[in-house]
């Protein structure tokens, strides 16, 4: 299985997963036309798609999806709460090819998808789990907290997306965030910040976790240097160390191309 951040941000977020020569979307927060050129930059094209997970209606993670729909026939699946938003909010979207997560048997897939809650003020926000025989992938961003329902579906994991989004002294110090944005960052509805997703990754690892992928980063209040070393030295807790019991790379804004293979 192979994974492509192909952008990953608070400004747009793309995720390329493919098994066996199929590829799946995770978001579509980037132009369309950025959407091609990153999926040229690793050999595939939009015909590569077979199917596109919408976690939630925010414009960093639908920003292409209206030109996706337009050109393509790709089948796209989200929450009821999120495709309701969509329709309500973008009056000439071509949506006679979304599905909700209930429908997810419409896109016969190698890759075994399924949907949990994630806490995020949105309509409907999800999270993604991929599984192809004893192998389990996850895409697990903009959630506030780690709740009973993420923790389930995420332990056990051999791969995981995981939000790392801001360094909570970075944003305290951030002038240009007004009181009320920072107060919607830090809730429990809102991002989950470099420690909080440290102390998450400690039960990652103990459930059988290999590799970790950081994104949805904040270009305002975090870098990839901090939050990679607020997730080694947090791990470091359990003795766990990278490059022996655990993969560890920071998605980045702009895809590089690289891919994690799991």
């Amino acid at each position: 299985m192979r994974i492509v951040s192909l952008c990953s941000s608070s400004k747009a977020n793309c995720t390329y997963i493919e098994n066996d020569g199929e590829g799946i979307l995770v978001d579509v927060g980037c132009s369309f036309k950025a959407l091609r050129d990153g999926l040229a930059m690793i050999d595939r094209s939009i015909d590569n798609i077979k199917a596109i997970f919408i976690t939630h209606e925010h414009s960093d993670h639908i920003a292409g999806l209206m030109q996706v729909t337009k050109n393509t026939k790709i089948p796209v699946f989200a929450s009821e709460g999120t495709l309701s938003r969509i329709i309500d909010e973008k009056k000439a979207f071509t949506y006679e090819n979304l599905y909700t997560i209930g429908e997810l048997d419409r896109a016969p897939l190698k890759l075994i998808p399924a949907a949990f809650h994630t806490p995020h003020d949105s309509a409907e926000s999800m999270g993604y789990t991929f599984t192809a025989g004893d192998t389990k992938i996850a895409v697990c961003t903009d959630v506030g907290h780690i709740t009973p329902e993420v923790r389930e579906n995420l332990l056990g994991c051999r791969f995981v997306l995981l939000e790392s989004n801001y360094d909570p002294n970075m944003l305290i110090r951030n002038i240009k965030y007004p009181p009320v944005l920072k107060q919607r960052i830090r809730s429990d509805r809102g991002h989950l910040s470099n420690p909080d997703s440290g102390v998450f990754a400690r039960e990652l690892i103990k459930s059988g976790t290999t590799s970790i992928l950081l994104g949805h980063l904040s270009q305002e209040n975090n870098t990839p240097e901090i939050a990679y070393n607020n997730m080694i030295n947090s791990l470091s807790y359990i003795g766990a160390q990278v490059g022996r019991d655990f993969r560890l790379d920071v998605a980045a804004v702009h895809g590089t191309g690289k891919s994690v293979i799991v």
